[in-house]
């Protein structure tokens, strides 16, 4: 008898090579290092194709669309150089609304730019953002101290026990209609004191938010000191009024600038700006009921908002 002749080698020359299933895989596969298309070619259909970038045209028109109307209202470059801030910033910028005292100088740097050819070119100055000058007005600060706000507030009726869904957008919405009912107040303000410039009114809108670290401080200080019964005693009142005079401090020397210009500092357009006497004399009155008067009841209201929310948690609970 015969011996079965042996058994086929396989070389890489060869047909196919084996798979780890036990196939083979002939050249037509996996010749030239060829994969399949990935998702059985939808990617490069061109129906596909069309469909992305219909989509992204719709995605680009309605980002332009949303800009066309938020410019009728408010320019949005203007409001990407208030939140153009650093870590460092922030950090002394609260430093400085807490212990405004000792602070010098006030006053806002500019830096000039050239405008025209150049043979017939002006100069005109803008201020510098708030990475660069910590006397500059920003909305990052407000804006974080707000949503601080309402969170704290549901974190401190949620130690006390007294928690319930509605904390949140009670306090959410009490706190928006301060803002909004302030922001009316300085449109008003503007409007009989004959301030015109939009970015005037956008520095008031920002300096406006500052008292929100003011309240921030008398909430946590007053938990600690009252034990969890919220504000209320001599501590908290002792807090509260630190905190207000520093507010108030700190936007009478901050608003200067902006109500009560000085005819030698020019100003964006490189124009000096002169205010009459009787314009300055009503300026100046309203620069002081607003530090002190507006902001002290702003203020009050805001720091007993906490407790009064954790009392209707209360109630509801008991009820």
């Amino acid at each position: 008898m015969r011996s079965p002749p042996p058994p086929a080698s396989q070389s890489l020359g060869g047909s196919g090579y084996g798979t780890p299933y036990g196939g083979q895989m002939n050249q037509a596969t996996a010749g030239g290092g060829q994969f399949p298309p990935a998702f059985g070619g939808f990617m490069n259909d061109q129906t596909a194709q069309m469909g992305f970038q219909l989509g992204k045209n719709a995605m680009t028109a309605g980002q332009d669309y949303m800009e066309q109307n938020l410019n009728r209202y408010v320019s949005i470059s203007a409001l990407k150089h208030y939140f153009n801030v650093t870590t460092s910033y922030v950090l002394r910028k609260l430093v400085l609304v807490l212990f405004p005292w000792r602070h010098k100088p006030w006053s806002r740097q500019q830096r000039p730019s050239t405008t025209g050819s150049q043979d017939q070119s002006s100069y005109s100055y803008y201020f510098l953002p708030p990475r660069e000058d910590l006397n500059s007005p920003d909305m990052y600060i407000p804006v974080m101290a707000f949503v601080t706000y309402v969170l704290l507030s549901a974190l401190l009726a949620g130690l006390r026990g007294s928690f319930h869904p509605e904390v949140m957008g009670t306090t959410f919405t009490y706190a928006l209609f301060v803002v909004i009912f302030e922001i009316l107040i300085l449109k008003l303000g503007t409007y009989l004191l004959a301030i015109t410039n939009e970015s005037q009114l956008l520095d008031l809108i920002a300096y406006s938010g500052y008292k929100f670290v003011g309240v921030i401080v008398t909430l946590v200080v007053s938990e600690i000191v009252n034990l969890g019964q919220g504000t209320g005693g001599w501590a908290s009142w002792t807090v509260f009024m630190y905190t207000f005079l520093a507010n108030a401090f700190f936007l009478l020397r901050s608003l200067k600038y902006v109500l009560l210009p000085d005819s030698s500092t020019p100003t964006g357009s490189g124009m000096t700006h002169t205010v009459a006497r009787s314009q300055r004399n009503r300026r100046t009155q309203f620069l002081f009921l607003y530090a002190y008067v507006v902001q002290f009841l702003f203020m009050w209201v805001l720091s007993k908002q906490d407790s009064s929310t954790g009392r209707v948690g209360k109630v509801k609970g008991v009820l």
